[in-house]
């Protein structure tokens, strides 16, 4: 059975009306609905790509010196997941400024940098989205290595083992920059049987609310709901903080990282970590908010943007949520950004946690959601 027809079952949707496009019983007809989707998602588009082009970036080729290549290689990874060509004026002002980043030891980081594996791992996607002539193969190729070598080590008993965090000297790693890594050796062509793959499949497992052989922390009896955490390494880690009982609470953002990441590692649908994590997404099925966070603004378009990426690699058109209702996500995505995109083209968060309150991340954030909610894709 294909990947497409088993996340099909466990969505609760029958694999027949995912082959027509189900829609919720009060959506338009078919035809009505597609065009009305493509003309905003094409004017909210252009919209967003004007700003960043014309407004977001800087004669260097930056998007804002102070954030560095990271913020820059989202920015431009979002113009050419929309179309634009590695040699559009603009885009390739920002390569040449990225690739000013690129060290002897393969790394793409800014000097003494504390976010190297962010850094890097945003760089490689960036450059695999311009490699089209292959221009950045051998770049490639040792950011593929560099990214691997500063991997958590050590034994697989160890709860560090297999993750990647901002700053490897500090050693604790965390579900988002190992979801960042994965991402990364995707981008670069390893496939699930890469041994780093393997690795991050242990780290991320270990992030999960849930019991099994992969995951013998303290933390998923305290709070079996299936979702996602930040990290189990120092002592564990949740940005949406804990349960009383002392478990690390689910959220969002996390949720579907943990998701896509399983999916890119070949986790296939019918194992227990998957069919889990699907549970805990049809019970907080929202756009509107981070779904477990204290404030419910806080990461919201980083969680927008994961949400989209791993909603595509599901393969689902449409999801149904514990209540029956059906959710076709692209069509929810494109509504929801297009009423939270600003009078200039640009997205910002009001709640400016985890640097959502600059305005060029926040809009890459958007693009690249929209990326994954073309109409018709």
């Amino acid at each position: 059975m294909s990947r497409f027809r088993l996340f099909a079952a466990f969505a609760g949707i029958s694999v027949l009306s995912l082959t027509t496009t189900v829609r919720a019983a009060d959506s338009p007809p078919p035809a009505a609905s597609e065009t009305s989707d493509a003309k905003l998602y094409q004017q909210t588009v252009e919209k967003g790509i004007d700003f960043l082009i014309h407004k977001g970036q800087q004669p260097d080729g930056s998007y804002g010196k102070d954030v560095g290549p990271g913020v820059a290689a989202i920015c431009t990874t979002a113009l050419l997941k929309h179309g634009r060509s590695p040699d559009d004026p603009a885009v390739a002002k920002s390569l040449k400024y990225l690739e000013s980043f690129i060290h002897d030891d393969g790394g793409v980081y800014s000097p003494d940098s504390p976010v190297k594996n962010y850094e890097t791992s945003l760089a490689i996607q960036c450059f695999a989205a311009a490699n089209v002539d292959r221009r950045y193969k051998k770049v490639l190729a040792k950011a593929d290595k560099f990214i691997k070598t500063i991997q958590s080590g050590g034994e697989p008993s160890e709860f560090n083992y297999g993750g990647s965090g901002y700053e490897p000297k500090k050693k604790r790693p965390d579900l988002s920059n190992t979801s960042f890594l994965l991402d990364a050796l995707q981008a670069s062509g390893a496939g699930a049987d890469d041994e780093a793959v393997k690795r991050a499949l242990v780290f991320v497992s270990r992030c999960q609310n849930l019991e099994t052989e992969h995951n013998t922390t303290s933390f998923a009896a305290k709070n079996p709901d299936g979702g996602f955490y930040y990290t189990p390494a120092a002592g564990g880690v949740s940005e949406a903080g804990q349960t009383d009982e002392g478990g690390l609470r689910s959220y969002g953002s996390m949720t579907y990282a943990g998701l896509k990441s399983m999916i890119f590692a070949g986790v296939k649908a019918d194992d227990p970590r998957v069919k889990a994590a699907v549970t805990w997404i049809k019970k907080h099925y929202t756009l509107s908010a981070n779904p477990g966070m204290p404030k419910p603004a806080q990461g919201l378009y980083y969680y927008l943007h994961t949400f989209a990426k791993a909603m595509s690699a599901t393969g689902l058109d449409v999801l149904e949520d514990d209540k029956g209702m059906k959710h076709p996500w692209r069509h929810d995505l494109i509504v929801e950004l297009a009423k939270r995109q600003r009078p200039d083209g640009s997205w910002v968060n009001s709640d400016s946690r985890f640097l959502e309150g600059n305005t060029n991340l926040v809009t890459a954030y958007a693009l690249l959601a929209l990326s994954y909610a073309q109409p018709g894709k």
